[in-house]
C-alpha cells in the first residue's frame, strides 16, 4: 500500500489511530486477496472514509438516507469487501457497507 503524504498526516492524527491502522490491514489484507489495487489517491480517500466511520461507530452515530437500491450496479465483491470492514469495525449500520463499497467498485476498475 503506497500511502501519500495526506493519507500518513490522516493516520498519524486520527483520534483512533490504533482502530485506524487495524482496518487498514484488513483491508488491505482483502484486496489483497483479490488482487485490487488502488490508486494512492484512492487510499487517501479511503483511510479518510474509514477514519470517520470509525469515529461514528465509536460515537454511535448513525449515516441516514442511503438507499441500497442506488448502489445496484456495485459488484458482489465490492459490497461483499465493504461487509467485512463494517463488520470488523463493528457498531456500524448496513447502509455503511453499501457507500464503503464504492471505494472498492473504483479500484475494482483501475484494472480493466
Amino acid at each position: 500500500m503506497n500511502l501519500t503524504d495526506d493519507a500518513k498526516k490522516i493516520i498519524a492524527e486520527s483520534p483512533c489511530k490504533i482502530k485506524l491502522e487495524a482496518a487498514l490491514e484488513v483491508i488491505s489484507n482483502l484486496l489483497n486477496e483479490r488482487a485490487i489495487v488502488p490508486t494512492e489517491l484512492q487510499w487517501t480517500i479511503l483511510i479518510n472514509h474509514v477514519n470517520e466511520m470509525i469515529k461514528r461507530s465509536i460515537a454511535d452515530e448513525k449515516m441516514t438516507g442511503v438507499d441500497p437500491e442506488m448502489f445496484a450496479e456495485v459488484s458482489k465483491e465490492a459490497i461483499e469487501i465493504a461487509d467485512k470492514v463494517v463488520r470488523h469495525i463493528g457498531n456500524l449500520p448496513q447502509s455503511e457497507m453499501y457507500v464503503l463499497s464504492i471505494h472498492f467498485e473504483a479500484a475494482r476498475q483501475n484494472e480493466q
